[in-house]
């Protein structure tokens, strides 16, 4: 493996579908001595990740004092 310009390495294809590493997976690096290792920052599957943006999203939506009923009925044009 070569580092580029940019620090970038790429992770081999048996290696990213060993670990789940899929695009937008977070990791994380440790640094041992003169090693360093490379892991997914989270351990969510990629469902229950979905889930929590949408609830982060849900979360914020409150804050604009509407009602799901208003919501429903302004985004059908009512």
């Amino acid at each position: 493996m070569r580092i580029s310009t940019k620090g970038q390495v790429t992770v081999p294809l048996a290696i990213r579908e060993q670990l789940g590493l899929v695009p937008g997976t977070e990791v994380e690096f440790e640094v041992d001595g003169d090693s360093a290792y490379l892991r997914r920052a989270d351990r969510l599957s990629r469902g229950a990740a979905l889930v929590a943006r949408l609830r982060e999203r849900g979360a914020r939506a409150k804050t604009t004092g509407m009602t799901t009923d208003e919501i429903m009925a302004l985004t059908r044009g009512e």
